[in-house]
């Protein structure tokens, strides 16, 4: 373009979104053709002149999820606008709220669902709407029992989850990190228990985050470990836990005992589902979330523009 036409592409898209002229008025007050006019707009616009940015909360970064999939080999990627968020819990009701309209669009609608548990699991909850499925079942898919302050988190966001589908409930009656490994198998080989995970590796879709390791962990809050674990998982290269277990950059387990001691399903089992959702947001989860898709947890990931901008650097 050169410098005449920059400054008429300059004026011509002044006078169409600032002064709201049609394309009609703009040739008449510029002296050139209507066509002209429409040209002059679009290389304003593929020059950086103008800028488009859709700021309401449910809008999508569209460019991140296409070059995501094309990337990564996701199935489905959905980016929310980072645009007028103030805070980090702001970002993750943003995300949440993705992810229930996402759930909500499913088509066909999964009949069966494996849910894990914690904080964005529980937003996740409470942003889907009263029928959001007429008749989808919930499925823990990793222990969440817990006697403290996070106690009954799990099944909160199960029933929840299932009230709303209009659908039941089957929990996982089992802490997720046991202290012997022992312990661990005698549960898993409870009839009821394995039942419950026979019917978790079953669902049509999984839908789980990932938590970071640091001392906020629900794990932490939840009593299963305490913060000189953490400082130990992290010297090992940690980047967060899927279903309660922690994972390197590469996706690895960083601590084989504490994962033989951790209920629920497997992450060789989650690579093998059928539809894996993840829903990630924060700076907190950008480790977390490149492991993830790049050692293929999950087909579907929700997440936020600077996080899936953190997974197509790495």
């Amino acid at each position: 373009m050169t410098a005449t036409d920059e400054l008429l592409a300059i004026r011509a898209a002044e006078l169409y979104y600032q002064e709201h002229k049609t394309q009609d008025e703009v040739g008449a007050l510029l002296g050139v053709t209507r066509w002209k006019v429409g040209r002059l707009i679009s290389q304003a616009r593929e020059a950086g002149i103008v800028r488009i940015e859709i700021v309401h909360p449910r809008a999508r970064r569209l460019h991140l999820e296409r070059e995501l999939r094309e990337r990564t080999g996701l199935r489905e990627a959905i980016v929310v606008s980072s645009a007028g968020i103030a805070n980090r819990e702001e970002l993750a009701d943003r995300v949440a709220g993705a992810a229930a309209d996402y759930l909500t669009a499913l088509r066909p609608v999964p009949r069966s669902l494996g849910i894990s548990w914690g904080r964005t699991l529980h937003r996740v909850a409470a942003r889907l709407e009263e029928g959001w499925s007429s008749g989808t079942d919930v499925v823990q898919i990793n222990g969440g029992v817990s006697l403290n302050q996070r106690a009954g988190m799990a099944a909160a966001t199960a029933a929840e989850m299932a009230h709303k589908a209009r659908g039941t409930t089957t929990l996982l009656p089992s802490p997720a990190i046991l202290e012997r490994v022992e312990t661990k198998r005698a549960i898993e080989s409870d009839r009821v228990v394995a039942d419950v995970l026979v019917r978790a590796r079953q669902c049509a879709a999984h839908l789980y985050s990932a938590g970071a390791v640091d001392a906020d962990s629900v794990h932490v809050a939840s009593g299963y470990l305490s913060p000189a674990d953490i400082a130990e998982l992290l010297a090992k290269g940690a980047v967060g836990d899927v279903l309660g277990r922690y994972i390197d950059a590469d996706g690895h387990i960083v601590d084989p005992e504490l994962d033989a001691r951790t209920v629920g399903l497997t992450l060789d089992e989650l690579r093998g589902v059928p539809m894996g959702i993840a829903v990630l947001s924060g700076p907190e989860k950008h480790a977390a979330a490149s492991a993830i898709v790049g050692s293929g947890l999950c087909s579907v990931l929700i997440t936020d523009e600077e996080t899936a901008a953190h997974v197509l650097a790495t």
